[in-house]
């Protein structure tokens, strides 16, 4: 009996390891190793590893005079789901804090490390996170938190309803802690979401500047000193729509 009871516990135990590896494998894959910044490119007067995480940090002796962005190398996602965790920390004395997630973006300056296209903006403040922003492009904000928006064939922003309270999300959101974000892009539609709650969904008609694929990047946002930190970063892909 004693014999059974082992092999019971230790398939139980098989079985458990499995699915531990089934829940990572279906996050899809790591964009980073924990360690150091292989297969990213920015500045190393801003980005280092710390504890296990990507940390942007401008200080006063160096601050950022240029929105500056930490660059993955290893590809141009289209159709995808992207997930990590975030945690800003304004300098003392600061309430400023301000990054972005970039996605399906163009790298505009390699020498300075300049980014533009769609980011699922994060802030300090209590307005702009999880909103779709379009980065040193002509369209600016794309959708303010709660929206669902289409971005008509003429290129023409129309709001088609609510994906949830602005309010409601920003509450939600932990101050100078860690939290979830979540992008999809899929076709030409995007969603953002905070610690579960969706933030934006839009459409994405406008066939000058609807983006199909484009690099992934991190941003330190010009302003007062603050830190930005990233980790768990996957990116699973999704089946291609074509639109």
């Amino acid at each position: 009996m004693k014999e059974i009871a082992v092999i019971f516990w230790v398939l139980v135990l098989c079985a458990a390891c499995r699915s531990a590896g089934l829940a990572a494998d279906n996050r899809g894959e790591p964009l980073f190793n924990g360690r150091d910044l292989s297969g990213w490119s920015g500045d190393s007067n801003y980005w280092t590893v710390e504890d296990g995480a990507i940390t942007g940090r401008s200080t006063a002796e160096r601050p950022v005079r240029a929105n500056t962005f930490l660059i993955w190398t290893n590809g141009e996602p289209g159709d995808f789901e992207l997930t990590c965790k975030y945690r800003l920390v304004p300098s003392e004395g600061s309430a400023f804090a301000n990054s972005g997630i970039q996605y399906r973006s163009k790298v505009l300056d390699w020498r300075t490390w300049s980014v533009g296209g769609y980011q699922a903006d994060l802030e300090a403040g209590p307005n702009y996170s999880g909103i779709l922003y379009e980065e040193k492009m002509t369209r600016g904000i794309m959708a303010l938190r709660g929206e669902k928006v289409v971005w008509t064939s003429d290129c023409r922003k129309q709001v088609a309803g609510t994906v949830g309270d602005s309010a409601a999300i920003q509450a939600g959101i932990h101050s100078r802690d860690w939290n979830d974000y979540k992008i999809i892009a899929k076709g030409n539609r995007l969603s953002h979401f905070i610690n579960g709650k969706q933030t934006v969904e839009v459409t994405d008609e406008c066939p000058s500047k609807a983006a199909k694929n484009g690099v992934i990047a991190l941003q330190m946002h010009v302003g007062a000193p603050f830190t930005a930190q990233f980790k768990d970063i996957y990116l699973k892909p999704l089946k291609t729509e074509n639109k």
